[in-house]
């Protein structure tokens, strides 16, 4: 029985994304002068040490002309990590670019993520199997997964699989620790004269793999729309019963421009914005008592309801929680063991004794025992807390309850809390995504055809038509700097925070006190796929402020 598929999803079957105009025929490559040699962000020195063979590369741009003369490629591909939106189709971009080098170049998909690779389990993805998954959402074409390249017994055993599949190039489609990742194997590959190209391309929903070479990361426009429209619902469900407080976490953990496009889009009464936090050392204490204030004053002029935005990784951005948090992780770290026995209830002494330092083991105690518990649960792959399972939206509800009720006894004060995270990780992709992705498989697929490693496929010009785009090539190691993990030193490409001197956080911050007091909220609806170009091809409200274009 053929499988049954929405209407939908048969119209975006048909939906053919637009490409920047230069690479219709890949064109000419073109390299940057001496003053575009890239150097890491951070910590140079150390990087270039680090990375011997594919440091300081230049940047690469391409310009249109006469298609050249490419040999077949065979090209691997991997997901790696959480999914977002158009995954499926900077597969097929990099599909239609490596056929448009030769139509006999061949794309193997590697299954479950980078262990796929190491394992050698695989498919061959052609035509037939491609052409159900264009403009859909989701990573299932060849699922992903969170195993790490990280030793040279892996980088062998991939070696092994390339070989065994003939490949030139393997292409690696995912967030910052993955496309480290990448560039550790490039490094390597390089080293030994391996023959296999590897080539990044920059994905998460979180939105910070982002920097000047790289305007955005693939899937924040669709998760960032998905969750403003369900944040309009809601605001509308408040507006409707007058009588509920919303408090929504959003995706984020390292960064908060989840909540601040979303409320960019929407004009929540209260938007918590990480990096803010922890620039103003706000206690725990004062980010309860700002809330507390809104909702009184709301109530006193008849406005018992209204909706707050919370960063996902909010908790670690106050500065007494975050030197928990690092504590907590190095302490585990070194003691594997225990993660099993490390008291959750008892006094400072006991605590300190286990390796956390006075300040930490107090504010540790004062927090309600089930986040306590949070804080000491699995760690995830890269032996951190996991923030996502922190419910800081209900500690949030409970410490701003007990606080309207000593400062403003009898206000009503009835709540409701969501966490919007996995909802819009397979999202069928905006035109924007959808556009934006394919040009960048298409974009790997020129720079493997013009010999290139260790870069990250791009395109700038985001906030323009998609035909005005500009592919590049960026050298990862331009992205990176040395960060502490497991205990450890070691590089990674520097994560994008919120800036906030930046344009996109100084409207909102112009505007947040008038949000709070009124009910200006907007209601952004559902994902527009068909229609004006005003309406279905927009970028995010940040990128619109960021480049400084009116809409």
């Amino acid at each position: 029985m053929p499988k049954k598929i929405s209407a939908l999803e048969k119209a975006r079957n048909q939906y053919r994304p637009k490409l920047p105009a230069v690479l219709d025929k890949h064109g000419a490559r073109v390299e940057g002068l001496a003053g575009d040699i890239s150097k890491a962000v951070a910590d140079k020195e150390q990087i270039a040490a680090l990375f011997p063979h594919t440091y300081g590369a230049p940047l690469i741009h391409f310009a249109g002309g006469a298609q050249g003369e490419y040999k077949p490629v065979n090209v691997g591909v991997i997901l790696s990590g959480g999914q977002a939106p158009g995954g499926h189709n900077v597969i097929a971009g990099l599909y239609d670019g490596i056929r448009t080098l030769s139509q006999r170049s061949r794309l193997i998909g590697f299954l479950g993520g980078p262990d796929g690779l190491i394992r050698n389990k695989s498919i061959e993805l052609t035509a037939s199997v491609i052409e159900g998954y264009r403009n859909t959402g989701g990573f299932d074409i060849i699922g992903s997964g969170r195993t790490k390249l990280a030793t040279q017994e892996h980088f062998d055993a991939a070696l092994k699989t390339c070989r065994a599949h003939e490949l030139d190039a393997v292409v690696v489609i995912g967030g910052d620790d993955s496309n480290t990742n990448a560039c550790v194997l490039a490094e390597y590959y390089a080293s030994i004269d391996a023959g296999v190209l590897v080539i990044g391309c920059p994905k998460t929903i979180d939105g910070d793999l982002k920097n000047e070479y790289i305007e955005a990361s693939f899937g924040t426009d669709t998760a960032c729309k998905l969750y403003s429209e369900l944040i309009g619902n809601i605001m509308r469900d408040a507006m409707s019963a007058r009588k509920y407080w919303h408090f929504v976490k959003l995706m984020g953990r390292s960064a908060s421009h989840v909540t601040l496009e979303c409320a960019l889009q929407t004009q929540p009464n209260i938007a918590l914005i990480s990096e803010e936090v922890q620039a103003n050392s706000t206690t725990l204490a004062e980010i309860v008592d700002h809330i507390a204030s809104v909702v009184i004053e709301r109530a006193q002029n008849g406005h018992h309801f209204g909706v707050a935005l919370i960063p996902e990784g909010l908790i670690e951005f106050i500065p007494a929680m975050g030197t928990l948090i690092g504590e907590v992780n190095d302490l585990l770290a070194r003691n594997p063991d225990l993660q099993d026995t490390l008291p959750v209830a008892v006094d400072v002494e006991t605590l300190v004794a286990s390796g956390l330092t006075e300040d930490s083991a107090t504010a540790y105690l004062q927090l309600p025992e089930d986040i306590r518990m949070q804080l000491v649960m699995d760690r995830d792959d890269h032996g951190n807390v996991q923030v996502s399972r922190i419910e800081t939206e209900k500690l949030l509800i409970t410490m701003v309850g007990q606080a309207v009720q000593e400062r403003a006894a009898g206000t009503k004060f009835s709540s409701h809390a969501h966490f919007f995270g996995y909802e819009g990780r397979c999202a069928a992709p905006s035109n924007f995504d959808a556009d934006y992705c394919y040009s960048l498989g298409f974009t790997a697929a020129a720079l493997i055809g013009s010999g290139k490693t260790g870069y990250l496929s791009a395109v700038r010009g985001l906030e323009g038509p998609a035909r005005d785009r500009l592919p590049c090539g960026v050298p990862i190691t331009a992205l990176m700097n040395m960060e502490r993990r497991h205990g450890h030193e070691v590089p990674v490409i520097e994560k994008a925070l919120v800036e906030l001197d930046g344009r996109p956080f100084k409207v909102f911050a112009k505007q947040r006190e008038e949000w709070a007091n009124e009910n200006q909220f907007v209601y952004p609806g559902p994902i527009q796929y068909f229609g004006d170009s005003t309406v279905c091809d927009q970028c995010t409200a940040t990128l619109t402020l960021e480049r400084q274009i009116d809409k």
